[in-house]
């Protein structure tokens, strides 16, 4: 009789250790199929309550000082006349969803990043996301509650850029780190050390006069066209605070 109870007792451990393996074994594929859409969901509603915090309003703060200064560098009312001639989207600068950092890439973490706000919050694939300093990226996945942005830093990615000071167009492309390279349209980019780089006016893809970053460096001898590397303003290593963009026309 013992011996019977022990084997029936042992059976069931044996089904109870089944069925933890069991829902164990869905959960885990739940959350690879899903790319961990619902953990991000729930962390962000964990971390909602605290943030933002102190250290972030100051940082808030410091990168719009930096971005307004480069800005002043900017002509303004020339820029304002082309986009009015093109018919171009103008930024509504009241409309901006703030949104805090829950997550980044776990491989080559600045490339891209999980942000506590989603299809809820009125956020969109292919906004633009802007940090302290100046554009970061472009949504590129949502979830109601999250959104996944993917940084100029990442390789392949590419956006219109522009020098104001040489009235020169290029593509910014990411190189992996945050320092993208400024590929130039013409053949003499005309390009110096210290020249600030903002999106092109005449973009109709991003809103126009977005600090970007300041040249570092330049290689006018580089075939089949000039390039600069680019020191971005809004540095991805220190980012847990960014702004959506919503353009004028989105809904």
């Amino acid at each position: 009789m013992i011996k019977t109870r022990e084997k029936i007792g042992f059976q069931l451990l044996l089904k109870s250790k089944f069925w933890v393996l069991f829902v164990l074994g869905c959960l885990l594929f739940g959350i690879r199929w899903t790319k961990g859409a619902g953990y991000l969901d729930l962390y962000s509603i964990l971390l909602k309550p605290i943030l933002p915090g102190t250290a972030q309003r100051e940082w808030i703060k410091e990168g719009e000082n930096i971005e307004r200064n480069i800005r002043l560098q900017l002509l303004e009312d020339d820029n304002t006349r082309l986009r009015r001639a093109l018919s171009l989207k103008e930024l509504n600068d009241d409309k901006r969803i703030s949104a805090a950092v829950i997550s980044r890439s776990s491989r080559n973490w600045w490339q891209q990043l999980e942000i506590n706000k989603g299809a809820k919050d009125g956020v969109l694939k292919g906004q633009t996301v802007v940090g302290p300093g100046g554009l970061l990226g472009l949504v590129e996945n949502i979830t109601p509650l999250t959104a996944r942005v993917r940084l100029l830093t990442d390789p392949g990615h590419q956006v219109g850029a522009w020098i104001d000071r040489t009235q020169q167009h290029g593509i910014l492309t990411g190189m992996g780190t945050n320092r993208p390279k400024l590929i130039f349209l013409n053949k003499n980019s005309l390009a110096q050390i210290g020249d600030a780089v903002t999106t092109s006016p005449a973009s109709t893809l991003l809103p126009p006069n977005l600090t970007i970053g300041i040249v570092q460096f330049v290689n006018e001898k580089a075939l089949p066209s000039p390039y600069a590397i680019v020191q971005l303003t809004a540095s991805p290593e220190a980012i847990d605070w960014v702004q959506i963009l919503i353009n004028n026309g989105q809904k």
